[in-house]
């Protein structure tokens, strides 16, 4: 039987080394992990070969390819990924709001890591550098839980680090992966209370609803990306379709890729063709309301169900609206509080948007393909949260911390 809570007991002990560790000793560590990921591309290669070689066996699973698939430049932006987390500021120890009681206490708020961070996700390789890399960066220990799908790429990219690691001075169970992927061990994961201190699931809607159902240990919610593009009446109709061509298909299969189109029935019948046309080479299957199969022939009539879905493939749901007051009905209703973009020349209509949508990152005249923690300017990102609690949308270094509150006193005792 796998010994999780031992796993545990390992990751809750290097938490409390790991939180007097100096800036130094993480930005060497990290330099160090970046440049054995690229020494070692061979052997991630190799490893993540076996894994392709699997998932290709099922065809229904052939669509997640793209997430598994590891190359020697992909490699290199992963390792180069760590780095940038490297030269980020380091949010551990940061204090801030000192105020003078007038009992004479000082006190102030001082930023702290959050401990033990298990992360549970999918078919992504790269989760688990970018994961581990911002844990390094924030003092926290983490403990990783990838899909069997990816389990050799995974397991040489944890013992890769972790050599690293080791030469740095990092105590063991600093970063660990748990290495039998079957759901009772991932249930008793989600139940580690006395040695996790959050939990943030990374992947599709079944998974991360398995773990805010099952889990005792306090969650991060992580969505699923079902994102819009909303075309309104004054919108630029070239604009339009390179943002939807952008958002629909530069990689389909991620999370902030656009699933649903939204276009202002005043220029439906000039914008739905000429979109429709920017996504004819990537063979897109449109699935639209009655006024869309009007207008474009080609595309079936949706289901109800299809406005609420992520396909994470080269489908795309689009429905004509009388207005921007419908469309945001509509996305505050269908949509996964992800990602959402307007297109428009019209500031009042873009600053209702702004203010009306209700998701953790809202565009006007942009892909919804930017919501990223390197597009942001974080380095890199662990998920992104589209709950309200503590942190929403991209979770980066600050993102893994908490506060704690120092109080400086010269004798008071309170009456």
């Amino acid at each position: 039987m796998y010994d999780l809570k031992k796993q545990g007991q390992a990751a809750k002990q290097a938490s409390f080394v790991l939180m007097a560790m100096s800036q130094e000793k993480k930005s060497k560590a990290l330099l160090a992990v970046a440049d054995s990921l690229e020494n070692n591309a061979d052997k991630i290669l190799a490893e993540n070969q076996k894994d392709l070689e699997t998932l290709l066996k099922n065809p229904a699973k052939a669509s997640f390819a793209d997430r598994l698939k590891l190359t020697k430049d992909r490699i290199a932006q992963i390792a180069d990924g760590v780095r940038k987390v490297e030269l980020l500021p380091d949010p551990v120890g940061e204090v801030t709001g000192m105020e003078k009681r007038p009992n004479g206490l000082i006190i102030g708020k001082k930023r702290v890591p959050l401990g033990v961070i298990g992360i549970i996700y999918e078919a992504r390789p790269n989760v688990t550098v970018d994961a581990a890399a911002l844990c390094i960066k924030t003092s926290n220990a983490c403990i990783l839980r990838g899909g069997s799908e990816a389990f050799h790429s995974n397991k040489i990219l944890v013992d890769i680090m972790n050599e690293a690691l080791d030469g740095a001075g990092f105590p063991k169970g600093s970063v660990s992966l748990v290495e039998d992927t079957s759901r009772e061990t991932a249930a008793e994961m989600m139940r580690l209370n006395e040695y996790i201190d959050v939990l943030i699931p990374r992947g599709g809607a079944g998974l991360i609803r398995a773990v805010v159902n099952t889990a005792t240990v306090p969650v991060i919610e992580t969505g699923t990306g079902n994102c819009h593009i909303y075309v309104e009446k004054s919108a630029d109709i070239t604009m339009a379709r390179e943002i939807t061509v952008n958002a629909k298909t530069s990689r389909p299969s991620v999370c902030n890729a656009a699933e649903s189109l939204l276009v202002d029935e005043e220029i439906a019948k000039d914008a739905l063709p000429a979109i429709a046309e920017g996504l004819k080479p990537f063979h897109v299957e449109i699935r639209g309301c009655e006024k869309t199969v009007k207008i474009l022939p080609q595309a079936v009539l949706a289901t109800e169900e299809d406005y609420y879905t992520e396909y994470n493939d080269f489908i795309l749901s689009v429905k004509v609206v009388s207005g921007i007051d419908e469309a945001i009905r509509h996305i505050n209703r269908c949509g996964t509080k992800h990602s959402e973009s307007i297109v428009t020349k019209n500031y009042e209509a873009s600053q209702k948007f702004l203010d009306e949508i209700d998701a953790a990152a809202v565009y006007v005249n942009a892909s919804t393909r930017f919501t990223d923690g390197f597009e942001f300017g974080f380095g890199a990102e662990i998920g992104i949260s589209t709950q309200k609690l503590h942190a929403r949308g991209p979770l980066g270094l600050k993102e893994l911390t908490s506060c704690k509150y120092i109080i400086y006193g010269n004798g008071q005792v309170r009456g």
